[in-house]
């Protein structure tokens, strides 16, 4: 269990201090975790304290048992993290194998067997082991977060944090990515942090929507979605002219009969042709933060 309470983080001091989480509770279950928000909404501070890089300013948090605030506490955390931040630092002259190699090294596998075959067994999860001994420098943008993925994993963690992991993949890798995550949670915890509404949707069954360093929403994904029940409409414009009055645009198709738009509002008075629509987890989030 990983137990939040009245979480504060604050950069800096005096009229340029910048405060990145206000007040943050939550209690997180063996599983998948998805949290959700905006680029800025203060997932990644949270994430950072959680793996014990970046200390609190005030609130406590615990996990598993063991104190963030103390010494002893954040050593026995990161004895069983795994963490994969947004942007991790890979030598490209290095091979996947002698990189994942050096990670467990640093993560305290001294024992050299039992090294090897931690590595081994961590670029097989990765679908790595044909390549393995292929620089780095010559992989693709998906190979690389993989071998981000066998890093995190080679101490065999009991926690596992991902920032962003799918950013900037293409949609195969995005989908082998997310079912390598969903195969893993099944015996440890996997907070997932993204700004990837789809990523959250098919592979977490609870999740935290943050905005501005505070909680907007707890819950599963299907309730978020239905939050926007209702709310959710297709309006099509012969003209192209573009609905207002209040109305969030999710997305938009030009189709013979005009532009289609799919909204998200209170009131669509104004627009007598608009048809009713069944929300998606995307219009929940969109009506959330409204």
């Amino acid at each position: 269990m990983i137990e939040i309470k009245n979480l504060h983080k604050t950069y800096g001091s005096g009229p340029k201090a910048v405060t990145a989480l206000k007040g943050i509770d939550l209690s997180i279950e063996q599983g998948m975790y998805g949290l959700l928000g905006p680029n800025g909404a203060g997932k990644t501070t949270l994430m950072r304290i959680l793996a014990g890089i970046v200390h609190a300013s005030a609130g406590s948090v615990w996990v598993n048992g063991n104190d963030m605030k103390t010494d002893q506490g954040r050593r026995q955390v990161k004895a069983q993290l795994g963490y994969l931040p947004q942007e991790l630092g890979l030598y490209p002259d290095l091979t996947a194998r002698q990189f994942v190699d050096y990670m467990a090294i640093l993560k305290g596998v001294d024992d050299p067997q039992l090294r090897k075959k931690r590595v081994q067994a961590v670029l097989e999860m990765v679908s790595l082991l044909d390549v393995a001994d292929r620089k780095i420098k010559g992989y693709s943008g998906g190979m690389k977060r993989r071998v981000g993925i066998a890093q995190a994993l080679v101490n065999n963690p009991r926690i596992l944090i991902v920032d962003e992991p799918t950013a900037g993949l293409d949609p195969e890798e995005r989908i082998r990515f997310r079912n390598l995550l969903v195969e893993l949670a099944a015996k440890r915890f996997v907070l997932l942090s993204t700004h990837i509404v789809g990523d959250i949707g098919q592979t977490c069954r609870n999740m935290t929507v943050l905005s501005k360093g505070e909680v907007r929403y707890q819950g599963n994904p299907a309730e978020l979605t239905q939050l926007a029940k209702d709310h959710v409409w297709t309006i099509t414009s012969p003209d192209g002219a573009k609905p207002n009055a209040g109305l969030t645009i999710v997305s938009m198709q030009h189709m013979p009969e005009g532009v289609n738009y799919r909204v998200v509002g209170a009131d669509v008075g104004r627009y007598p042709q608009a048809v009713q629509e069944q929300p998606s987890l995307e219009d929940g989030y969109v009506w959330l933060m409204k």
